[in-house]
């Protein structure tokens, strides 16, 4: 049996590597993530009494690591010579642009502009090392058995440490204290490219007469009662509501009592209601629930920046994954009416809560995602930087020059910044550290290593427990002592994470197969 285990562990391993994680996840931001949110990126536009010009982009190109001399020379680096010489190991990145003039009907061509270096991590797709056999890794002074996986900053080898978080995109539901406080929350983290929301919804009994269900989400100070919420977003009736939500008579009568008790806050006239039309009083409803939000977000503003105001914090920063479209919204409501009736099953005890702590609530960010995040605010910085060099050089009546108007310095040292330090975007510190290289057992296990983000100050007793789920995922013995106990982890020995997928390409391969028709 101890044979054939063995014998399993090394067929595993003659297909994955020890750190396939990061260097898939790697492999990934370097061709598809970096271009997809170059494409995302809003064009730059420069308008004014001079002139008017949309700067457009096209594709970005990454070279292979190489160095400038002192005499101006270029030559291919290595990942030995740049820890020799206290050098960065990284690629050189060409963006395609072009500066349209909106006056003219020519369009200029695309040239490749340089913006920046891109910290490379060794082995992955684009480092020398990618594919060489075990000779041509000793030519090149490299450790065969070296797993790469890592990158090297001003000569120092800089290991990404994977970040366990909880699942994104969904419902999760706590219960306060006991049953019998009838207290309980439904969280959920939404995350629409690198902006994150959390999304708060609360039942509790008000100490005075108030609503049950309570809901918050950025850029609206405190709570709202969550009836109010799902009038703005297009479920206008109390019929529409009170059936959306939930069939049980018991959740209809919590969520009928909210009704009555918001239409004070909203300031309805029940006789001008009435004597509306259908159609006229969803949207009477409907606009008043909007001022009311808009009153909190816009206060003091006139009316009509108020409502508009409103509106575009619940498309932007409302459950964002749903889409940012104002089209979106009775989608929006249907989700949280689902999201209700789940949180009312937890308070009358028909649904358990759930456990924070089981790994199906979790999701490890590993080393392309990290980056992503990193390269999304650089790639920003660098794009407002280049709008002011054009704005300054428009106004001085230069020739608009596009090299001239790229600092590449800007991108390089956001970049290379985040991972010499470890103080990533987010505020969080520690993301990036130095390659432990005591041994090689250390050097590996830093590379598979888990961190989570609570605080270590806090006994988070069961967040430090070993729990069921981590069985054949999480490393049972290897922790350390102190503070740090249970919440810095490291990946099993067999342990291999999976990749997500894009939902359309699910899709669009079931539309595809045979025999299967697509409903609405």
């Amino acid at each position: 049996m101890k044979n054939k285990t063995w014998g399993l562990v090394d067929s595993f391993f003659d297909k994955y590597d020890i750190v396939d994680h990061h260097i898939k996840s790697y492999n990934d931001f370097v061709e598809n993530r970096i271009q997809n949110i170059i494409d995302i990126t809003e064009p730059i536009t420069i308008e004014n009494e001079k002139g008017n010009y949309t700067l457009r982009t096209g594709k970005i190109t990454i070279e292979k690591p190489f160095t400038k001399e002192a005499d101006g020379s270029k030559s291919m680096i290595y990942p030995t010579e740049a820890r020799l010489r206290n050098l960065n190991y990284s690629a050189h990145m060409y963006l395609e642009m072009a500066l349209h003039d909106n006056n003219s009907d020519e369009e200029e061509e695309l040239e490749p502009v340089y913006i920046g270096e891109l910290p490379l991590m060794l082995k992955s797709s684009i480092c020398h090392l990618h594919g060489l056999s075990d000779e041509e890794l000793i030519q090149k002074g490299e450790d065969p058995k070296d797993p790469g996986g890592y990158f090297i900053v001003n000569g120092s080898e800089r290991a990404v440490v994977t970040m366990e978080e909880i699942a994104p995109n969904k419902i999760i539901l706590e219960r306060i204290d006991n049953i019998e406080d009838r207290h309980a929350k439904a969280i959920v983290t939404s995350i629409k490219s690198g902006f994150r929301a959390r999304i708060t919804l609360e039942y509790k009994k008000p100490r005075k007469s108030g609503v049950f269900l309570r809901i918050s989400f950025p850029y609206v100070p405190g709570e709202i009662p969550l009836v109010i919420l799902l009038r703005a977003l297009g479920l206008s009736t109390d019929n529409e509501i009170i059936s959306r939500i939930s069939d049980d008579f018991n959740f209809q009568m919590i969520i009928a009592d909210d009704l009555q008790v918001s239409e004070k806050d909203l300031k309805l006239d029940s006789e001008e209601v009435l004597s509306l039309s259908h159609e006229e009083r969803d949207e009477y409803l409907r606009k008043a629930a909007i001022k009311y939000i808009g009153n909190r977000v816009a206060k003091g503003m006139t009316e009509e920046y108020r409502i508009k105001r409103a509106e575009d914090v619940i498309d932007r920063y409302l459950l964002p994954h749903m889409g940012i479209e104002s089209d979106k919204r009775k989608d929006k409501a249907i989700y949280l009416a689902e999201m209700t009736e789940m949180l009312l099953q937890v308070i009358e005890g028909q649904r358990e809560p759930h456990d924070k702590d089981h790994y199906t609530n979790k999701r490890l960010r590993v080393s392309g995602d990290l980056m992503e995040d990193l390269f999304r605010v650089a790639f920003s910085s660098l794009t407002r930087d280049m709008s002011y060099q054009l704005e300054r050089s428009l106004s001085r009546g230069k020739e608009l020059s596009i090299k001239q108007a790229v600092r590449s310095d800007v991108l390089t040292e956001n970049i290379k910044h985040a991972i010499a330090t470890g103080n990533w975007v987010g505020g969080r510190a520690g993301v990036s550290q130095l390659l432990d290289r005591v041994s090689y057992m250390a050097t590996l296990s830093h590379l598979r290593r888990v961190v989570s983000p609570l605080t270590r100050s806090q006994p988070h007793f069961e967040a430090r427990d070993l729990h069921p789920t981590q069985f054949g995922k999480i490393c049972p013995n290897e922790t350390p002592e102190g503070p740090n106990c249970g919440l810095v982890k490291n990946l099993a020995l067999m342990c291999k994470i999976s990749e997500g997928f894009d939902p359309e390409e699910v899709v669009s391969i079931i539309s595809e197969m045979d025999n299967v028709e697509m409903y609405d």
